[in-house]
């Protein structure tokens, strides 16, 4: 590897919007996510969509042909 063009290899900050905060090495200092292993519907099983409950009723009542 040539020296003097790699950037600084440390460690960061991540935090996450659910609250969770976790340490990793990166070049970068702290970073902010919306999602991580913690809240994610992947990690947790937990369905985090909106409940679409009654959404294709309402579309076949609005496209039903008449």
């Amino acid at each position: 590897m040539k020296s003097g063009i790699h950037p600084e290899f440390t460690e960061a900050t991540i935090t996450c919007a659910c609250g969770s905060v976790m340490k990793v090495n990166s070049v970068r200092k702290e970073m902010h996510v919306n999602a991580c292993s913690v809240c994610h519907p992947f990690y947790t099983g937990r369905n985090a969509l909106v409940d679409a409950k009654g959404r294709v009723e309402q579309f076949r009542k609005r496209y039903a042909k008449k």
